[in-house]
């Protein structure tokens, strides 16, 4: 830290520089807003989004009324559509609908099982659920849960160094290699003053009943680790063990992948192609083409049960990256209130 310095003043000091003007008031924000929607060009950019693919990415849903009220505003704006259609499309070589939209879930907690689901079976809109497949039918937390847990209750870890929140453990954590990233995980284990409480997780008959629901089940690795931070080995053991294990459990195999961390890996796209999958899917935040060119890295939009309507309606309109969207940040609200 810088030292602290004792300075003797004679004279007084210079006046402080002025404070930065204020972004304006809700009501002047609103009207940027405004204007940003009317500009000619944003016509053009809700036309170039409707002929591409929007696939949302949630974890867990926290509420339930306000995920529905996402799902009624998407069987408004948009179609619906599963992961067997974009699979069909991208065999065949067909577009999708226009403003075709997936629903998928990463990690898929019990709450994909018992608050998301009977909100979408209600709609009869399909989605895909990509599980961590070691965790299935055990009762053990996401490793990332643990490890803030034990790091708040005194746990220590000799690769870790100081971080200065969980934000900046996790990152630390996932910035190690994959061994070390083990090894520290059970250093935590060993030094905390208390276990991280057990969290109960999908088991394999709501594997099939997700099915039966109309959700894909589909790999999302063996124990979710960052791949770029795995030897070759352990990305094909990371991959081709899940593959076994949700092949056996649901009675043919998955053909669907989703990337731990969203970032795409070149030696997975390899054992995904000699396993036979049709699809993989990123975390980058962006819109996907109507009929995907790259099969094994189609772009997904991140998003929660609690994002706002008005936030769900610009990332389908394309907006996500412009200053309209940068202006209705400020300004969201509960979905279930919008």
């Amino acid at each position: 830290m810088p030292q602290s310095l004792s300075t003797t003043i004679t004279s007084p000091p210079p006046a402080a520089p002025a404070a930065p003007a204020p972004a304006g008031p809700p009501v002047a924000r609103r009207s940027r807003v405004a204007r940003l929607r009317r500009n000619p060009g944003q016509p053009l950019r809700h036309s170039r989004a409707a002929g591409r693919l929007a696939v949302l990415a949630y974890h867990g849903v926290t509420d339930p009324r306000s995920f529905g009220a996402q799902l009624d505003r998407l069987r408004r704006l948009a179609t619906p559509v599963s992961l067997p259609d974009v699979e069909r499309a991208v065999t065949e070589g067909r577009p999708l609908p226009p403003r075709s939209v997936l629903i998928t879930f990463d990690d898929a907690d019990r709450t994909v099982l018992t608050h998301a689901l009977p909100e979408l079976a209600a709609r009869r809109i399909p989605a895909a659920a990509f599980v961590i497949a070691e965790l299935i039918g055990t009762d053990q937390p996401f490793w990332w849960l643990e490890a803030e847990h034990l790091a708040q209750h005194g746990g220590r870890a000799r690769a870790m160094g100081a971080y200065g929140g969980s934000g900046q453990l996790l990152a630390g954590l996932k910035a190690l290699p994959d061994p070390d990233r083990r090894r520290s995980l059970q250093e935590l284990r060993v030094s905390a003053r208390c276990q991280a409480p057990r969290q109960e997780q999908l088991r394999p008959e709501d594997l099939h009943e997700l099915r039966a629901a109309d959700v894909a089940i589909g790999n999302h690795t063996l124990g979710h680790p960052s791949l770029s931070r795995c030897d070759d080995h352990t990305v094909l053991a990371e991959i081709h063990g899940a593959h076994e294990i949700l092949t056996k459990w649901l009675g043919e195999a998955p053909a669907a992948f989703a990337y731990p961390d969203g970032g795409y890996d070149p030696r997975a796209d390899a054992v995904l192609r000699q396993l036979g999958y049709r699809l993989g899917f990123l975390s980058d935040h962006r819109l996907g083409p109507r009929l995907p060119t790259h099969p094994l890295r189609i772009s997904r939009l991140q998003v929660d049960s609690t994002t706002s309507i008005r936030r769900i309606d610009s990332l389908l309109s394309g907006l996500q990256r412009s200053g309209l969207a940068r202006l209705l940040d400020p300004l969201r609200r509960p979905a279930a209130a919008g």
